[in-house]
């Protein structure tokens, strides 16, 4: 059954569908906001500690859940070897994406924090003016105000006073709430605005990006799928000469047994897929990758086929023996 699990959770985080998975990014995101809230959440109900506490329960784990992100995400290091040295013409569409990606969690801690407000009314309970206080048709204590203003979010009031902390709760809610669904507004005309400039900045179409984002995503998964066939081929030949032989799993050597690699090459044209000078597209051919780009160059296709936004190839046949009359 933790074989299935396991199983499941990495078919989901490795899968295609991004929308799902950012999906359950935001939900466990959620779910370790409420434990936070209810869990460590702790006001300190004191002038200026509160400030502090509230500020960093909202925006320590925001700039924590980022950076981690950042440097769990796969595409960073892609980031970093193809805009070394000043090659920066493909970086804008990697860095927009790692930080699409990464900036999931802490929008969502972030909105959540805001909307529950807990850590708002904790950090700026203390700043509430009391002069626009009253207290059954009585002003506000004006002597100590700051210290039993910031004594509020822990429910410790004067009895005289039990109607004010509410209004002061009330009033620091809404202004938590108003911030967080402004956030989210503003997330969303942001994430619009850069679809927009994305989409006419694009040299495909809708049904070639989409294309392209399955073939990248199949180019993925069978990279990976056979650069571990041909490592452990090559492992395999090198133990090989060291020891004699080689002890294999039932599972390599049914492998090995499928993907025969006898003399593994060792020199892979590794700079011409990987390196960012390599992938200067002409701009009326815009491969999907820096591999594609390598095997259109390998594939020696003329230049007239070679001006069409997707190139085909198509099979080469062999000629039938006894063609029909």
């Amino acid at each position: 059954m933790a074989n299935h699990i396991v199983n499941f959770l990495s078919r989901i985080f490795r899968s295609k569908d991004f929308v799902t998975l950012n999906g359950l990014v935001a939900l466990g995101t959620t779910g370790g906001q409420e434990l936070f809230s209810l869990l460590a959440f702790q006001c300190p109900c004191s002038p200026v500690q509160n400030f502090w506490y509230g500020l960093m329960a909202t925006w320590a784990p925001v700039f924590l859940l980022f950076f981690i992100s950042i440097i769990l995400n796969n595409q960073t290091r892609n980031l970093v070897d193809g805009c070394r040295c000043f090659r920066i013409k493909q970086c804008p569409g990697i860095l927009y994406s790692i930080v699409g990606h990464a900036a999931v969690a802490p929008l969502t801690w972030s909105v959540i924090s805001l909307l529950r407000g807990d850590a708002y009314v904790c950090a700026f309970s203390e700043f509430v003016d009391p002069s626009s206080l009253t207290a059954e048709n009585e002003s506000f204590p004006l002597s100590h105000a700051t210290q039993i203003l910031a004594r509020f979010p822990c429910g410790e009031s004067p009895d005289n006073l039990s109607g004010i902390r509410e209004e002061v709760s009330r009033r620091l809610k809404f202004e938590s709430q108003l911030l967080g669904w402004l956030l989210i507004c503003t997330v969303a005309v942001v994430v619009f605005l850069i679809k927009c400039l994305k989409a006419c900045c694009s040299k495909l179409s809708y049904h070639q990006e989409d294309y392209r984002a399955r073939y990248l995503a199949n180019e993925k998964q069978l990279f990976r799928l056979t650069a571990e066939a041909h490592s452990l081929a090559l492992a395999a030949n090198n133990v090989k000469q060291f020891f004699g032989f080689v002890a294999l799993s039932r599972r390599d050597q049914a492998l090995m047994d499928k993907f025969p690699k006898q003399g593994t090459e060792r020199s892979l044209p590794w700079d011409k897929i990987n390196d960012s000078s390599k992938y200067q597209e002409k701009p009326e051919i815009p491969p999907y990758s820096r591999l594609h780009k390598w095997a259109i160059e390998q594939s020696g296709i003329d230049e007239e086929f070679n001006m069409s936004l997707l190139p085909h190839p198509q099979p080469h046949l062999a000629a039938s023996r006894n063609p029909d009359p």
